[in-house]
């Protein structure tokens, strides 16, 4: 099984998962046949990437650190309550606005403890890159991913459960504050102004003003709204705090935040491919971020993960075959297309080998 471009697509593949919708319907079941017919209409339902099964990829197993049905639930429950706090904000303090706003927070927290229970079943690296894609509203996604990605990396710091619950929660609230940046604003293609930056960085005072207002919300929880972008050389926002005057939580949500932004596309700039988002985070180890959360954040991710279609720098197509955690951006690789793109009968090479130190990954198109 394999993870291709929807516009990779091809009438007569077969699909390898079944896809859903926004809101957890069945699109089309595991097994379909693809049709042009079905392949416009996955497109017009925003589906980027989708899995499919062929000859070339079998017994490439896909991991999936969190179920597909999760994800889905998760997004629909982070849009539908930051649309709830968002206009309980807006309005003045009702019983019944308070009613509202307690159930919001209690969603929130029971759709983190699902998160964690399915990672902490799941003894794979974590893996989100190599995911079916549905292309929503960044702001919903990019805030399950950072709690997914921050949520892991506390594991790994070792730290007890209620501040791996305080961490994970913190990070799926991060960017809060975004819901009262006016969306022509957060949407612009185009450079932003000098004062449409200063309105997009005031997303975390507005975060935390918001957070520490409501009942069930620990204020560690608003500070990481607060303070994500704050770097430990004091050139973050919006304090300009340093080294130990950033809280440890936000130490942690800071390198899952920049990484999950770099690796996604937005209307403004393409992706970064991972092994160069990871090397941006290393760029800034001990002046912008704090050493050890890169690298334990580089031991539990899976960078490029099994079943991803890649394209190297010689021109070969390829699919990963497996992860090598000594070697996060140099997995083992199945060939399946030579330098011209004519198919091959698929052979393995191993990145991290070094007879293959000069081949590289330069694309991964669905990761766009």
């Amino acid at each position: 099984m394999r993870l291709i471009n929807i516009n990779r697509c091809q009438s007569g593949m077969k699909l390898g998962k079944p896809i859903y919708n926004e809101k957890g319907k069945v699109l089309l079941t595991q097994g379909a046949e693809l049709t042009d017919k079905l392949i416009s209409k996955l497109k017009k339902y925003n589906i980027s990437t989708i899995y499919i099964e062929d000859e070339a990829s079998e017994g490439i197993e896909i991991v999936e650190s969190i179920p597909e049905e999760l994800r889905n639930e998760a997004v629909n429950v982070i849009t539908e309550n930051f649309h709830t706090i968002a206009e309980l904000h807006a309005n003045k303090p009702t019983l019944q606005g308070m009613m509202k706003s307690d159930r919001a927070v209690r969603s929130f927290q029971k759709t983190f403890r699902d998160i964690l229970s399915s990672l902490t079943d799941n003894p794979h690296a974590l893996n989100l890159l190599a995911t079916t894609k549905i292309q929503e509203n960044y702001l919903y996604t990019h805030s399950l991913n950072v709690s997914i990605y921050a949520c892991q990396l506390a594991i790994e710091n070792g730290l007890p459960l209620k501040n791996i619950e305080e961490i994970g929660l913190g990070a799926m609230l991060h960017d809060l504050g975004k819901m009262f940046i006016p969306p022509e604003i957060t949407n612009k293609s185009e450079m932003l102004t000098a004062e449409e930056y200063e309105q997009v960085n005031s997303h975390c005072e507005l975060g935390f003003d918001t957070l520490r207002k409501l009942d069930g919300i620990p204020l560690t929880v608003a500070h990481c709204a607060l303070q994500h972008h704050e770097r430990m050389d004091g050139t973050g926002y919006p304090r300009g705090l340093k080294e130990d005057e950033i809280h440890k939580y936000a130490k942690v949500i800071s390198v899952a935040d920049v990484f999950d932004d770099v690796t996604s596309s937005r209307n403004y700039r393409s992706s970064l491919l991972p092994h160069k988002g990871l090397e941006m985070l290393y760029t800034g180890s001990g002046t912008q971020f704090e050493s050890k959360q890169i690298e334990l954040f580089k031991g539990c991710i899976a960078i490029y993960p099994q079943g991803l279609t890649v394209e190297l720098n010689d021109g070969r197509t390829g699919i990963v075959s497996k992860y090598n955690f000594h070697s996060a951006g140099r997995p083992e690789i199945r060939i399946i297309k030579d330098e011209e793109q004519k198919e091959v009968k698929p052979y393995e090479i191993d990145l991290a080998a070094n007879e293959h130190l000069t081949v590289e990954i330069v694309e991964a198109d669905a990761l766009l």
